[in-house]
């Protein structure tokens, strides 16, 4: 079962890096200049040449994790994720309930190994109890804590910045990310976030020459229209403020 799994993982990773391959160019990635109005043909790295993927992620364990470096692990986890996103989204569990039938096996484990262990074995045996660390629910909650007080700094830092083009993008981020919510509960929306930094950087990682090029494509036509809408209709309304200002 978990090599099925490892497979069928795979095979959708490769799907998405062939369609990528597929609808880019592969030798040339192409352009848009924003201040010629032209395209050129150039080499360009999304997120540069000097650090690779793997660094940017951080390096270490995480990265590996990320990378599929051991794909037992990542599969692993992967299957775990979805497997709690069936439970609670197809199936309609509650967390109580879940917790409980596991408190329920766990005692019921415990209350056979500790009443019939003397007649299977001659030697008794003691019966393992489960002990959680006070250190992991510290750093749980000052990891938490760092995160939230950080994103509520960044906030901050954009609403008092007089900065208006990033206050605009952060305000449209934030409508943006309410509109998805709207549209799923939060279950879904973490775990098609889970997904996503689960099997993206690995793609990139595989077909990367492909995805910038795709990216740049895609950046290179969306300036190319915006340039055209600015000419056609938001240069005309500012004219046209102009022309009402000189007549009054």
């Amino acid at each position: 079962m978990p090599g099925h799994m490892l497979n069928a993982a795979e095979s959708i990773l490769n799907t998405i890096g062939e369609n990528i391959t597929k609808n880019v160019p592969k030798q040339i990635s192409v352009r848009y200049s924003e201040e010629q109005n032209t395209f050129s043909t150039n080499k360009n790295k999304l997120l540069g040449h000097q650090k690779s993927i793997h660094q940017i992620l951080g390096g270490g364990k995480s990265a590996d994790f990320l990378l599929w470096r051991n794909k037992k692990i990542s599969s692993s986890v992967l299957t775990g994720a979805t497997a709690t996103w069936v439970l609670f989204e197809w199936l309609q569990y509650h967390i109580l309930t879940i917790f409980c039938l596991v408190l329920v096996i766990g005692m019921l484990i415990q209350f056979l190994w500790s009443n019939f262990s003397d007649v299977l074995s001659r030697s008794p045996s003691q019966v393992p109890r489960l002990v959680l660390p006070e250190k992991l629910f510290i750093n749980v909650a000052v990891f938490i804590g760092a995160q939230i007080n950080q994103f509520l700094g960044f906030i901050q830092d954009v609403a008092c910045g007089r900065n208006l083009k990033k206050f605009l993008v952060v305000v449209a981020s934030l409508w943006a990310a309410a509109v998805i919510g709207s549209w799923c509960n939060f279950l879904t929306l973490l775990y098609i976030g889970f997904v996503c930094a689960h099997s993206l950087p690995v793609v990139y990682e595989k077909y990367e020459d492909q995805v910038d090029d795709f990216l740049y494509n895609l950046i290179g036509q969306m300036r190319k229209r915006y340039h055209k809408v600015d000419a056609s209709v938001f240069s005309k309304i500012s004219k046209g403020k102009l022309e009402s200002h000189k007549n009054e």
